[in-house]
């Protein structure tokens, strides 16, 4: 037990303050590129945006929009051409950040039609081949385990996007290690340590961070609302827990 000093002073027992996001280096879930989904509307936002998560201490943007059948039919050609914009828009403000792109694919028809077909999906990691998706935040997918077979036999990496938010998994925290067995790499959303979607999202997060479960950590920026949330992310008592992980971000 902590003598009375240490609790007062804090001792070799205390955990690190953390003043900023650096260690992760990367962070590849954000919805920054303008005009594509919920999440930034103009380059302006956009332009914001990066330089709120630069003086966070990141140094690499991965940005993932939403690519779903019935609402945002967006493709890699049209997503690569915000990326263009918003990279010369960084240059000419001189936010000094790596910018590429991938997205969150919504697991639906139109995923599976694209896997049957051969369509490119947009990764990210290089060569480890990254994609994104995200299941109903109700409605447990009955055809997970096909699409996670499916991804892999094409060559991808699916990475399963805030599992924490999954309301259908509520209570059956024993179904997240089964994902992860599958193959699936599962990636929390910071926002998640300071209750800002739900407090059963919160306990969630942490209960993965004490199994050990996370492999990546995203932002998920959409508004200015996720940067001021993010602030007190750096007080949390589980951000060290979390960036003790062998987290993968530093590594894309």
């Amino acid at each position: 037990m902590a003598s009375f000093f240490q609790k007062l002073f804090g001792g070799a027992s205390a955990a690190p303050a953390v003043t900023s996001l650096s260690a992760l280096g990367t962070d590849m879930h954000s919805h920054l590129l303008p005009g594509l989904d919920d999440g930034a509307e103009t380059v302006e936002q956009s332009v914001e945006l990066m330089r709120n998560l630069h003086a966070l201490g990141y140094r690499k943007l991965v940005m993932t929009p939403h690519i779903m059948g019935d609402f945002y039919r967006n493709t890699p050609v049209g997503i690569r051409e915000k990326l263009a914009l918003v990279r010369t828009a960084a240059a000419e403000n001189g936010i000094d950040l790596e910018l590429d792109c991938a997205a969150e694919y919504y697991l639906d028809e139109s995923l599976v039609r694209k896997l049957e077909q051969g369509e490119e999906l947009l990764s990210f990691g290089g060569a480890s081949r990254y994609v994104l998706f995200e299941t109903s935040y109700i409605n447990e997918p009955f055809n997970l385990t096909d699409i996670v077979f499916a991804l892999k036999s094409a060559g991808y990496q699916p990475v399963l996007a805030h599992p924490e938010r999954y309301t259908y998994l509520y209570g059956k925290f024993d179904e997240l290690p089964r994902i992860r067995e599958q193959g699936v790499l599962l990636q929390l959303n910071l926002n998640s340590l300071v209750g800002y979607y739900s407090p059963a999202a919160k306990r969630t997060a942490e209960k993965l961070i004490d199994a050990g479960l996370v492999d990546m950590v995203g932002t998920d920026m959409h508004h200015l609302k996720h940067h001021d949330a993010l602030q007190r992310v750096l007080h949390s008592e589980y951000l060290p827990k979390l960036l003790a992980l062998p987290l993968l971000n530093s590594s894309l």
